[in-house]
């Protein structure tokens, strides 16, 4: 797939986007500082194509992707998404009347199957609230978009008279999916979408994402922090640390050459299927800085291995130092640092 962003092919970009919660203290709660989930990120997605969102906890993954849904309102920054009809809107700032019927292009899969599924309610009424909701008020006409949706997720229909109790974590996750491709959408954010699952039921669920993703064309923003499944199922990856984009680039070129140290450290920590191969793990000293008091000059500053002056005092800016790859450091062009896959053949020869 052509990675390279394409205007034509452009569903989403997101340009500057920031989101700040504020700190308030005392009796009559001044607002005293703000945390800064998310400062200043800027990415695209093009139509048909898997962005991964990656980074340690915290980092402001998951923020980023409710701003991108409308779920949280941006503090700054424009989020421009190309609607079916072919008009470019501004997320960010879209009213809230007009915003309502945009929601049918953009769905989202939840981390936990357990905690977004109402245990009061059956198949026919999880999967089908979307389309009541969308003004499918037909029961016949639900009951068979349902069928065909679970039939769609590898799931029975007849199952649509149960209730979430009866199925396993993997089955339930299916149910998820299905409810999120009921009314037909183009964006689907899938926020850690296999991170609750067993190992073996991940490769299942992962597979089921990628063939609908070629049944329906679908476009994913995938959301986790296990390395190995973001290798599996994207096409291009992003990289944050304390709520900043660090490193963004094709899978495989991130992989095989990241040029973050902390997208190296990252790498570093992801096993290898040999037991010939020795893991060498990159260590990390101190904490991760809080979003509501970051360091001065580089953010990762005080945890990399590759420090000099200028990372203390001066900001990086992300720069393009190949085809669609870019990166905020100041030595990144000097920098030869090892991914997963350049580590591997190092560590049989």
């Amino acid at each position: 797939m052509d990675t390279t962003k394409n205007n034509n092919r452009v569903l989403l970009e997101i340009k500057n986007l920031q989101k700040f919660f504020p700190i308030r203290k005392g009796f009559f709660k001044k607002i005293v500082g703000q945390v800064r989930a998310v400062d200043d990120v800027s990415f695209y997605i093009n139509e048909g194509e898997t962005l991964g969102l990656v980074g340690e906890s915290g980092c402001g993954k998951t923020t980023t992707a409710r701003c991108i849904l409308r779920a949280l309102k941006p503090t700054g920054g424009q989020i421009f998404f190309r609607t079916q009809a072919g008009q470019v809107v501004d997320v960010a700032t879209l009213p809230n009347d007009e915003m309502r019927p945009l929601r049918r292009e953009m769905q989202m899969i939840f981390q936990d199957p357990f905690a977004s599924l109402n245990p009061r309610m059956n198949l026919l009424d999880i999967v089908g609230e979307p389309l009541l909701v969308n003004g499918v008020k037909s029961r016949q006409e639900r009951t068979e978009r349902v069928a065909e949706l679970l039939h769609l997720v590898g799931l029975r229909p007849e199952y649509m008279q149960r209730f979430p109790h009866a199925f396993s974590g993997g089955q339930r996750q299916r149910i998820v999916i299905a409810r999120a491709l009921a009314l037909h959408p183009r964006l689907v954010v899938a926020d850690e979408p296999v991170s609750a699952l067993d190992v073996s039921v991940q490769a299942q669920v992962l597979n089921l994402l990628l063939g609908l993703q070629q049944e329906l064309y679908l476009t994913y923003l995938f959301v986790a922090h296990d390395l190995s499944v973001v290798k599996h199922i994207t096409d291009r990856v992003v990289v944050m640390y304390v709520g900043k984009l660090v490193e963004t680039a094709p899978t495989e070129e991130l992989f095989y050459q990241p040029k973050h140290p902390y997208t190296a450290a990252l790498m570093s920590a992801v096993p290898v299927a040999d037991p010939r191969v020795r893991s060498k793990q990159i260590p990390l000293s101190g904490e991760v800085p809080s979003p509501a008091n970051p360091p001065s000059g580089c953010y990762f500053h005080p945890r990399c291995p590759h420090v000099v002056e200028e990372c203390h005092t001066k900001t990086p800016i992300l720069e393009e130092i190949s085809p669609d790859h870019y990166v905020s450091c100041h030595r990144a062009q000097e920098l030869e640092l090892a991914g997963i896959g350049q580590a591997d053949s190092n560590r049989r020869n």
